[in-house]
C-alpha cells in the first residue's frame, strides 16, 4: 500500500456495503485514508437507503457505490477493477430457512468465486480477505474444548444434526474452503478472518440480528438463551480492524479465528444486572439449567502473534451495544 503520508492509501472494494461489518470496515477505512468502492444489491421497487454511509466523515469524496448482487458474480467487476485490496464480506444469510441449504451454498460459494476471479482478472488486487464465521469452525461434533484454525466444521455432522443456522454454516465452510484453494491455485493472495458473535454499536438504520442476539436477557428473548449457553464473542470495530489488519500485513497466510472471549449465559446475566439493574435480567440460578450448544473457546493467539491487538473488553462491548439500543429506541 502506498505511504499515509503522501495522502492516497490506495482503493479498497468492500462488498456487502450496507452490512453491519461491512459498514464499520468502511467507516475504519476512511478514517485510515484509503478510498472505497462499496457493493450493494439493489432491491426492486424501493430504493435503499445509504445516508448512513455517505454521511461518515470522507465518504463524499471517497465513497463509492457499486450495485452488485452474488446470484451475479460478474457483476461485482466493476466495483473491483482499480482496486488493490477487495474485502468480502457479502454472504446470503437465510435464518428462516425459505431457501434450500443448496441454493444458499450454490450462491455463495459461485459469488465468492465470481468475485476471486474478477480479482485475478482486474491485475490491480494483490490481496483479498474473505469474512468467513464461527460456524465454519466448531460444528463438527468434536469435544475440543478449544478450537484454532486447523479446525473446520464437518458439513456431512451439521446436514446430519441440523442445528441453528445450519445450512448457512455449510454454505461458508464450503465457501471459504473454496476461495482459499482459488487464491492458491490462480497466485492470488486470500486470507480469511474467522468472528464469532459480534456485538457492539451499529450506525446501520436495523439493530443487526447477531447485536439483538447478543443483548437477548435485555430483551427477555428467552427462546434465543440457548444460543447463549456459552458463547464466544467479539466487539465489531475488533473485527473491522482486524480486516484491515490483515490487508496491509506483509505475509498473512490462510485463515485466523477473531474472538478474545468465551463466556456462558451465567457471566453475562452476572455482568449485566450489576451494571444494569434497571433492567429485568434473569437471576443466574434460573438460567443453569438452560439448553444449548455449549461452544468450544475459539482460539485467536495466530491473528495476536500476528501482531494484532484487540482493543475492547466484554463490559465495554455490551456498554457499546446497550447504549447504541436506547439512543435508537430499542431498549
Amino acid at each position: 500500500m502506498e505511504s499515509s503520508e503522501a495522502g492516497k492509501k490506495g482503493k479498497i472494494c468492500v462488498t456487502g456495503g450496507t452490512g453491519f461489518i461491512a459498514s464499520w470496515i468502511i467507516k475504519r477505512l476512511l478514517e485510515d485514508g484509503y478510498s472505497v468502492n462499496t457493493t450493494i444489491r439493489s432491491l426492486p421497487g424501493r430504493k435503499r437507503d445509504v445516508s448512513y454511509l455517505t454521511n461518515l466523515p470522507g465518504a463524499s469524496q471517497k465513497l463509492r457505490f457499486f450495485n452488485a448482487d452474488l446470484s451475479e458474480p460478474e457483476s461485482f467487476k466493476d466495483a473491483i477493477d482499480g482496486c488493490s485490496g477487495v474485502l468480502h464480506t457479502a454472504t446470503p444469510f437465510d435464518l428462516q430457512e425459505n431457501e434450500s441449504e443448496e441454493v444458499v451454498t450454490k450462491r455463495t460459494i459461485e459469488g465468492a468465486l465470481g468475485i476471486i476471479r474478477a480479482c485475478v482478472n482486474s491485475n490491480t488486487v494483490r490481496r483479498v480477505v474473505y469474512t468467513s464465521s464461527a460456524l465454519a469452525v466448531v460444528n463438527n461434533g468434536k469435544d475440543d474444548d478449544v478450537m484454532d484454525e486447523g479446525f473446520w466444521s464437518d458439513v456431512n455432522y451439521l446436514r446430519r444434526v441440523k442445528p441453528f443456522s445450519w445450512n448457512y454454516a455449510v454454505s461458508k465452510t464450503l465457501a471459504e474452503k473454496a476461495v482459499l484453494e482459488f487464491g492458491q491455485e490462480n497466485g492470488l493472495e486470500v486470507v480469511s478472518l474467522i468472528p464469532s458473535l459480534v456485538s457492539g454499536p451499529f450506525f446501520c438504520p436495523n439493530i443487526p440480528g447477531s447485536v439483538r442476539l447478543s443483548l437477548a436477557l435485555l430483551f427477555g428473548e428467552k427462546d434465543q438463551y440457548g444460543r447463549l449457553r456459552r458463547v464466544h464473542m467479539v466487539h465489531v470495530d475488533d473485527v473491522a480492524r482486524a480486516h484491515i489488519f490483515l490487508l496491509e500485513h506483509p505475509n498473512p497466510k490462510g485463515r485466523y479465528n477473531c474472538s478474545p472471549f468465551i463466556v456462558t449465559i451465567e457471566e453475562m446475566a452476572q455482568l449485566l444486572s450489576v451494571k444494569y439493574p434497571e433492567f429485568q435480567i434473569p437471576s443466574k440460578e434460573s438460567l443453569e439449567d438452560i439448553k444449548g450448544y455449549k461452544l468450544p473457546e475459539l482460539c485467536s493467539k495466530k491473528l495476536m502473534d500476528a501482531g494484532f491487538e484487540f482493543k475492547y473488553g466484554l463490559e465495554q462491548m455490551f456498554d457499546d451495544a446497550i447504549q447504541c439500543c436506547k439512543e435508537k429506541g430499542y431498549l
